[in-house]
């Protein structure tokens, strides 16, 4: 029998790693014949796409809706809001960044597990209060009918991609443009930080004998076949071989893996370890053991031995209410990230906006930091 599941999000676009996530799984359950459905909030691309394949995508929890079975949760407020709506419902958690207040871990007796993508999302979780005894390594997906095999690589590279919202004149974009200059490669840039944003990124990888990424987007490089250099904002990783390639795996490909700072050298060094045939090897690797069917099958595999293993209880009895403060946070914080993006950046631009904003999530308990932490998936 399928399963109604609730995966929650803080957004759905622009398309970086959790988006994505959200959207592959959404609809390989709908493909497994499971229920999906979505709590983020409901701007872009994505959420259109899912509407249109049939899944329910809300920023709200209205009364009357069928509860999930299983909530899937991303992200600490609509994790949080989903549980508050059906106290007696079980729940998973899966960290995607070790660093963003906004994915700071929910603790709530409803959530049995918690995952990350990677073993410094782990540690997050650890260190947060989980205990370890309840962790897991839960690691990051491809849809490999979206993401196919390009067309053998040339014996020497001719084209290059950086792949990545982050890439910018202020972070990892300089450093790479100089070495494709030295290196004689042809370099293009799509992200959120260039003003390109590319929903469908199946359509151009295969186009690029190179890609600078990290993380989910150099796992959908490897495997369409082009060469991968690990990068991105905060340094510089290896070319992603067969060699390394089991090591780096568990990192998620993320942030643990950029070793080296942003300079020219070391991006010249890594280019000059391009071997056609190697990351031919590499996307065999990533397709045998990172597809998105395989990850769904586990995932159905805990979600029905979290609710086999979760205490049911009637409504009313002995149920973890939230308590003011986070309730208070909750609706606060909610309402101002389902406000239309361009309705945020004016009332932010107004004369003391953003402190008035850091300022109001510090005191709600959204944490000190930028919501725009260090991605890792």
């Amino acid at each position: 029998m399928g399963l109604r599941v609730l995966i929650t999000n803080l957004n759905l676009w622009p398309p970086t790693g959790t988006v994505l996530y959200v959207r592959d799984l959404a609809l390989e359950l709908q493909r497994q014949g499971h229920s999906p459905s979505v709590l983020s909030s409901t701007e872009g691309d994505i959420a259109d796409e899912l509407r249109g394949a049939g899944i329910e995508v809300s920023s709200s929890l209205r009364r009357g809706r069928p509860s999930p079975d299983i909530i899937h949760g991303h992200h600490y407020a609509p994790t949080m809001v989903a549980l508050d709506r059906w106290p007696t419902v079980p729940a998973i958690h899966v960290c995607h960044d070790h660093a963003s207040p906004d994915d700071r871990t929910p603790i709530h007796p409803n959530i049995s597990r918690y995952f990350g993508v990677s073993r410094v999302c782990v540690r997050r979780l650890i260190a947060e209060g989980v205990p370890e005894v309840d962790t897991g390594l839960f690691l990051n997906f491809v849809d490999l009918a979206r993401f196919v095999p390009r067309a053998p690589l040339p014996e020497r590279p001719r084209r290059a991609l950086v792949f990545s919202n982050y890439a910018t004149e202020d972070t990892h974009l300089p450093a790479v443009r100089e070495a494709c200059r030295a290196a004689a490669l042809e370099l293009d840039v799509v992200g959120a930080g260039v003003g390109r944003i590319v929903g469908t990124p199946e359509r151009l990888l295969g186009d690029y004998d190179i890609v600078f990424a990290k993380a989910k987007a150099a796992m959908e490089a490897m495997a369409v076949g082009s060469a991968v250099i690990l990068c991105d904002f905060n340094g510089i990783g290896p070319m992603v071989t067969t060699a390394e390639f089991d090591r780096l795996r568990p990192l998620n490909f993320g942030f643990e893996a950029l070793r080296d700072p942003l300079r020219p050298e070391f991006l010249l060094r890594e280019i000059a370890r391009y071997d056609a045939a190697d990351a031919l090897r590499v996307r065999d690797c990533l397709r045998s053991g990172a597809g998105l069917a395989a990850a769904v099958d586990n995932l159905e595999r805990i979600y029905r031995r979290t609710i086999d293993e979760h205490p049911r209880r009637r409504p009313g009895t002995s149920i973890q209410r939230l308590a003011l403060r986070q309730r208070l946070f909750l609706r606060l914080y909610w309402s101002w990230r389902n406000r239309p993006t361009a309705s945020r950046d004016r009332i932010a631009a107004l004369p003391g906006g953003r402190h008035v904003v850091r300022v109001t999530k510090r005191l709600l308990g959204a944490g000190g930091r930028s919501s725009e932490g260090i991605r890792e998936s």
